[in-house]
């Protein structure tokens, strides 16, 4: 599977766009926080590369970290920044003044029960209302019953 290829049965056109509060105030005040290399609980910038224009976009993401592999998890589905790392297979991450360039490949449906339970286990708080009532204590079942509305992609450093 090439870094532009999702997995197999897990294409989902489903997307939550962010509200006014969210893009004008809560991921401003995020980005201006990581800007100054504050991280909130693993937050970072993700730039990718878009896939039609070639011109670097950026979205704060929540960084996680799963059994010494790091994921990135898109709890909105199949949003702007998944659709650009399909095709670009990878991007940079920033906080402060550093920034990583990673490759990443995506992550199929049954291996990420385990690492949506993580991302739901630390950030529920924030982006539970877009998992449709699935938490880090939902059974494996209903994990994978969401997994393919909830795109996830291994860093490869």
């Amino acid at each position: 599977m090439s870094a532009a290829e999702p997995p197999a049965a897990s294409s989902s056109n489903r997307f939550q766009e962010p509200g006014w509060f969210t893009r004008n105030v809560f991921n401003r005040a995020v980005n201006g926080l990581m800007a100054l290399g504050i991280s909130i609980s693993g937050s970072r910038v993700l730039e990718v590369k878009g896939r039609k224009s070639g011109e670097w976009r950026s979205t704060p993401v929540n960084l996680l970290e799963v059994d010494g592999d790091r994921y990135l998890v898109a709890p909105r589905g199949n949003t702007q920044w998944v659709r650009n790392m399909r095709v670009s297979g990878g991007g940079r991450l920033r906080l402060g003044r550093k920034t990583e360039d990673f490759k990443a490949t995506e992550v199929p449906l049954d291996p990420r029960v385990p690492i949506l339970r993580a991302y739901l286990k630390k950030w529920k708080w924030e982006v539970g209302a877009f998992f449709d009532g699935v938490g880090p204590d939902s059974s494996d079942a209903e994990l994978l019953r969401i997994a393919p509305e909830h795109p996830v992609f291994k860093i490869d450093a």
